[in-house]
């Protein structure tokens, strides 16, 4: 059913093509319009409830893309993948490739905010995704033209090892196996020679150390040790499950 708005229903036909979908696809043009309205706008009838929906339905079509395009990989690295892929960064970046906040209604008191801009594009996008999903139920109106932006951003994270966030997704493992985070615990490197990294870290959970890794910085460091984390736990994972 289309809006009662001529204007803005236009404006939402051209985002679906821009998207490459056809102009008959089975769109809910209340959910699109709804899902690009900002807080600001209404604190009832706002992208939240949808966002809630797309977040669900961008992480699956990631996981989806990389099953099917690396099925040799081991489950950690598509862990550590897709928490790049789902990142506020790169759903930010996409949503700026489609001009979402062209469509994106806000309110003039919310658009000065520049630092949540990327924020607000990121949860848009999953807005929208969320929409698309319940105008059919499927990822028909969603896989075809997301496809291929997670091909080519997975060919590259795996091209560049440094862009993994392993700690992100070695969080997703213990919050979904044990409830709670791993601990980082992080020292100095005494100066030694040619010896670059600065920093050690090792990250632990329920007393047990899971991995150790080296890096020039905190961060770097941290990164390291959850990469051997995942690791161990890709040969170890069953009795991890089972401790």
């Amino acid at each position: 059913m289309s809006l009662s708005y001529p204007r803005r229903q236009k404006q939402l036909q051209n985002l679906v093509q821009k998207l490459g979908l056809p102009t008959q696809a089975p769109v809910q043009w209340h959910l699109l319009d709804l899902a690009l309205t900002h807080s600001s706008v209404s604190a009832q009838a706002n992208y939240e409830q949808l966002e809630f929906i797309g977040d669900a339905v961008v992480r699956l079509v990631a996981a989806e893309v990389l099953w099917e395009t690396y099925p040799e990989c081991p489950v950690g690295e598509f862990a550590a993948i897709r928490s790049v892929l789902v990142s506020d960064r790169i759903l930010a970046t996409l949503a700026d490739q489609y001009d979402l906040g062209m469509y994106l209604l806000v309110a003039g008191s919310a658009t000065g905010d520049k630092a949540g801009e990327e924020s607000r594009l990121a949860d848009a996008f999953e807005a929208v995704l969320g929409a698309l999903y319940l105008s059919t139920h499927n990822l028909e109106l969603v896989r075809p033209w997301l496809d291929l932006h997670f091909k080519q951003l997975a060919a590259q994270i795996r091209s560049d090892p440094a862009r993994l966030n392993y700690k992100a997704a070695l969080q997703e493992w213990t919050q979904a196996h044990y409830k709670i985070l791993p601990e980082y615990r992080v020292q100095e490197i005494p100066h030694r020679g040619n010896i670059h990294d600065r920093f050690m870290a090792q990250v632990w959970l329920q007393g047990r150390k899971l991995g150790q890794g080296t890096g020039r910085s905190i961060k770097a460091a941290e990164q390291a040790a959850a990469q051997a984390a995942f690791l161990a736990l890709n040969s170890q994972a069953p009795e991890m499950v089972k401790s």
